[in-house]
């Protein structure tokens, strides 16, 4: 692995992390709009399954995007999980439901950039992000107990 993948700068991990979050705001939001306009199943064209996938993501998006701002490994492990069931379920509606090519569907083409820069990232971000539950170093002694 070459250097800068091992010592990427913290502000580049801040950064990226940032446009993230931000985007998976945006996401969220069109998915809470869509909900809230036409419930749990949104687009007649999909199978309920995928609508109701499309409408969880109003939920998981929204917390992906908050552990990533709070510097979260937990935050872009999601974020790559969204990203990738994301990106299959539109390209399967795209090809196998809708039956369109990539050139015409522009948010197909986005949201496959976004998930190129997500789960491209991930791995060199990742360790920039703090665990979920703090584990000591291995051989550190445990902390003392208080007696009474």
């Amino acid at each position: 692995m070459t250097t800068w993948t091992r010592h990427a700068p913290r502000w580049v991990v801040a950064l990226v992390c940032a446009y993230a979050a931000g985007l998976l705001c945006v996401g969220s939001v069109a998915h809470l709009s869509d909900l809230l306009r036409h419930g749990l199943h949104p687009y007649g064209w999909a199978p309920d399954w995928l609508n109701l996938y499309w409408s969880s993501l109003a939920l998981f998006d929204t917390l992906a995007a908050l552990l990533l701002l709070r510097g979260r490994r937990t935050g872009i492990d999601l974020a790559a999980l969204i990203m990738a069931t994301d990106l299959a379920a539109n390209w399967y509606a795209a090809y196998g439901i809708q039956h369109s090519t990539f050139l015409d569907q522009p948010g197909l083409q986005r949201l496959t950039a976004f998930a190129a820069l997500v789960l491209g990232t991930a791995p060199f971000a990742r360790r920039h992000l703090r665990p979920a539950v703090a584990t000591p170093p291995a051989g550190t002694p445990p902390p003392p107990t208080r007696s009474m």
